[in-house]
């Protein structure tokens, strides 16, 4: 693609979104300080020990989510970057799998609060985890990327029970933004 068309149509995304009103930063944070289901959802969580954190904005120009019916699609999350849990290196030279693992299981949780800000704050509206697509930042010989995005899966089990569980892709790639170990796009079914 020549470089011209390339960022004239990057500029036609950017005019596109703000004509159609895609989510704002300031219209995630409002969704998510609606008040806060006590249900069955927020007791499982507690039950856990899981804290779902504060649904961010987006790095560049798209919708965190986009609700359509009774269908969330959630655009690609990744995971918090901690010294005790890095979120940042390729897996397989930087990061170990378990630490992948872990990489995945806090882009689960950000995945978690992008669903509770679209649906007003009450995650008992979820009906079901339909899909998952991740993509694990690893070297070219990595072949472990299922047992790294298990970290998403297995934390949307435990909340969800059986629906948690969702038809999934787990593959590696060489680059992903920021230079995060992981990034996954999901598609949930809720209530409306």
């Amino acid at each position: 693609m020549k470089r011209r068309h390339f960022f004239s149509t990057i500029g036609l995304g950017a005019f596109l979104a703000s004509s159609i009103g895609i989510a704002s930063a300031s219209d995630t944070v409002k969704n998510t300080n609606k008040k806060a289901s006590a249900g069955r959802i927020d007791q499982r969580l507690n039950e856990l020990g899981i804290v779902v954190p504060e649904a961010t904005a987006p790095m560049a120009v798209y919708a965190p989510y986009r609700v359509t019916g009774n269908l969330v699609y959630i655009a690609g999350q990744g995971p918090a970057h901690t010294p005790e849990n890095p979120g940042i290196g390729r897996v397989g030279h930087d990061l170990t799998t378990r630490q992948g693992y872990m990489a995945a299981r806090s882009t689960g949780l950000n995945i978690l609060a992008q669903l509770k800000a679209a649906c007003g704050g009450d995650l008992d509206r979820v009906t079901q985890c339909i899909q998952i697509h991740g993509v694990v930042r690893c070297t070219e010989d990595f072949e472990d990327s299922p047992k790294v995005i298990n970290g998403a899966s297995e934390l949307f089990r435990d909340i969800f029970g059986q629906s948690g569980l969702a038809a999934r892709a787990a593959m590696g790639a060489y680059a992903l933004p920021a230079g995060i170990a992981c990034e996954i796009i999901s598609i949930w079914e809720i209530d409306i």
